[in-house]
């Protein structure tokens, strides 16, 4: 009896659910750079990635040096009938900080800049050791398992996308110049895309397990 436990375990170990219907697969072993998905909907189980690791590091750090920019330089300048006023998104969030619109400010400086800077920095704090051949960091799991939680409120790229239509509609009242941060939030946009497409979670969580048994 033991001994059929044992395997039921055993096999369950080898079994991995589909994130988007459930549908359980038995796990083998996927090359790096092919892509192994669901029979049922096709949805992407395993793609891992050679220097994966490094290529995630590099991105997570570079989303924070856009983060600083993109916070923090001029975002754009409008001029109407000779007046002209330049604004960064620091000051944009500073501006609703009086009265009854203070949560408004606070919600927006935490989903446009606390969330996002959370999130690849505990990416970064994942991924550095295990990029340079050591041993997760301690507690990298839970890290982890916080960056996932984190991304569907980490909305910088949902923030330019709103800015974008907004610029349309004002581009007929009054002369409308970019600043370096508008484009530093296109880079951030670029960057998120691309990290969650090089970002294969099913081989993070296998890779923090391995290693951290070693």
């Amino acid at each position: 009896m033991p001994e059929q436990e044992t395997d039921t375990l055993g096999d369950l170990e080898n079994l991995v659910a589909c994130p988007t219907c459930d549908a359980l697969h038995r796990l083998v072993p996927v090359p790096p750079g092919d892509r192994a998905s669901c029979v049922r909907c096709g949805a992407t189980l395993m793609a891992p990635r050679q220097g994966a690791m490094t290529q995630i590091l590099m991105l997570a750090a570079t989303a924070l040096v856009l983060l600083g920019a993109a916070v923090f330089f001029p975002f754009l300048e409008l001029n109407a009938q000779g007046l002209g006023n330049r604004s960064s998104v620091w000051d944009a969030i500073f501006a609703f900080s009086g009265g009854l619109m203070l949560p408004l400010s606070i919600a927006v400086a935490a989903l446009i800049v606390v969330l996002p800077v959370a999130r690849f920095a505990l990416l970064a704090y994942v991924f550095a050791p295990m990029a340079i051949g050591h041993r997760p960091a301690r507690y990298a799991g839970r890290a982890f398992r916080w960056a996932e939680a984190m991304k569907p409120w980490a909305m910088a790229e949902i923030f330019i996308i709103g800015v974008a239509v907004a610029l349309v509609k004002v581009t007929g009242l009054a002369q409308v110049s970019l600043g370096p941060a508008f484009w530093a939030f296109v880079g951030l946009v670029l960057i998120v895309v691309l990290n969650d497409t090089v970002m294969c979670r099913f081989t993070v969580w296998q890779t923090l397990e391995q290693r951290s048994r070693s």
